[in-house]
């Protein structure tokens, strides 16, 4: 098979895994409208609410699919909602009838975002029991619902991120740390809707599906504590580094000064129901079926892989290059997939961004062995700093390379995946998908 086919072949696979996880396609799935003896009632997997029970309906949410999953709702509910707000990413718009739109930035929190935090918290102030709310969460929710404790400034919150995104802290240190410099994050939303009905669907973007994680917990008790926040601080030597605010913040909060976030047991929770509705499992197990639909013997290798990404990569073309030697631990035509978020620690100032870089890693360790074509793309169509949601590359990406005088070693050190990939045409452009679940890999062998 061709370069260019192998190219169109394995991008084909990427396409049908990201379709299979459109916020469209996860609510049609989960979620429908039915009848009962009082009208009508919303079944939510294995869940019934007679909506009788209920005097107003509010939809809130923050995402990068937040829109589109609102969208899904109305299609839905349609006049039944009363009102309603979702923060999505610049550029990520869709168009709504009942619910306010409104876009901030992202991973950078800005002052879009922490006003519509505030119009988040307007709209469930002085909610009774007669009130349900549906909560809309997917990756990215964490940066765009910004609410910073009174003490520190929009300013300094935006600063810390960036330090613990640069620093190779994982998503589990960052969202720590993120709900306890937070007035909405680490079950507070709960506790500001308390005592309506409160649903939240979810679309995971970490690893392992932890509810406490995901846009850093806005509806679910928190596991971490200030102690954990301080940790994170020493083990990236950032204690020089965050604002004074930040760091005075954590370390009353330590000694407590502050009031922590709800744990397991707290009464605000007693009507709070968190359902995950898509995964990057779900968009694995699609990939794997199309697939075998296209005559590869599929490989899930894990869909919790964390790592820094150059090392990661190294795991990946080891078991590419097994199966092209010797047919183990699968035979020829094969498709490896894997999933789950890595980080990359910067060593150089080029743009880039985990997935670019993981594909330029393989490409290197992959050189000259024909038949081996490689993608990795975050399902959210972005990829760090970059318009691209990630790359790919085959065997003679290397030798591509060189004839154009570029060193794809220089390119690695210094962190400048996207210009590489660039330069040979090779960007994975899919735009906003409005989707997030991680990233998906993907290795074919031919």
């Amino acid at each position: 098979m061709s370069e260019k086919k192998s190219k169109e072949v394995i991008r084909g696979i990427f396409e049908a895994a990201l379709e299979a996880v459109s916020p469209k396609e996860v609510i049609k799935r989960s979620i429908k409208l039915g009848e009962c003896r009082s009208g009508a009632k919303l079944i939510l997997q294995d869940r019934e609410y007679s909506l009788a029970d209920y005097k107003r309906i509010y939809v809130i949410g923050a995402g990068k699919a937040s829109c589109s999953m609102a969208h899904s709702i109305e299609e839905i509910l349609g006049d039944r909602i009363t009102k309603g707000t979702v923060i999505t990413k610049y550029g990520y718009r869709e168009k709504l009838k009942k619910i306010t739109i409104n876009e901030a930035g992202h991973p950078i929190p800005d002052e879009a975002g922490m006003k519509a935090t505030r119009d988040i918290l307007s709209i469930v102030n002085g909610l009774t029991g007669r009130d349900l709310v549906l909560c809309l969460i997917s990756g990215g929710g964490s940066a765009l619902m910004p609410l910073p404790c009174e003490d520190i400034t929009l300013l300094e919150k935006q600063n810390t991120t960036k330090l613990l995104l640069e620093c190779g802290a994982t998503i589990n240190e960052i969202n720590a740390i993120r709900k306890h410099i937070s007035q909405i994050k680490g079950g507070r939303l709960s506790r500001a809707v308390h005592p309506a009905t409160l649903i939240t669907l979810i679309l995971s973007d970490v690893v392992g599906d932890r509810l406490d994680v995901i846009a850093s917990g806005p509806t679910v008790e928190d596991e971490s504590s200030f102690q954990d926040c301080l940790k994170v601080i020493e083990k990236y030597d950032l204690k020089d580094k965050v604002p004074t605010s930040v760091y005075s913040h954590l370390i009353e909060g330590s000694l407590g000064r502050r009031e922590e976030t709800p744990k397991s047991g707290d009464l605000v929770f007693e009507k709070t129901v968190n359902m995950i509705i898509g995964n990057n499992l779900l968009a694995i197990n699609e990939a794997k079926k199309k697939a075998q639909e296209l005559g590869y013997t599929p490989l899930i290798l894990s869909s919790c892989i964390e790592g820094e990404t150059k090392e990661v990569a190294k795991v990946h073309a080891a078991i590419a290059k097994e199966i092209l030697n010797s047919g183990n631990p699968v035979k020829a035509p094969a498709c490896l997939i894997s999933g789950g978020e890595t980080t990359v620690t910067l060593f150089g100032d080029g743009l880039g961004g985990r997935n670019q870089e993981f594909v330029l890693a393989v490409a290197i360790d992959i050189d000259g062995l024909q038949g081996i074509t490689v993608l990795s793309g975050g399902t959210d169509g972005t990829d760090g700093p970059t318009d691209a949601a990630g790359a790919l590359a085959d065997w003679a990406s290397v030798k591509r390379a060189k004839e154009l005088n570029i060193d794809p070693y220089l390119y690695l050190k210094n962190n400048d995946s996207y210009s590489f990939f660039q330069r040979l045409d090779d960007l994975l452009l899919t735009g906003p998908t409005n989707t997030n679940v991680m990233d998906l890999r993907l290795i074919i062998i031919e």
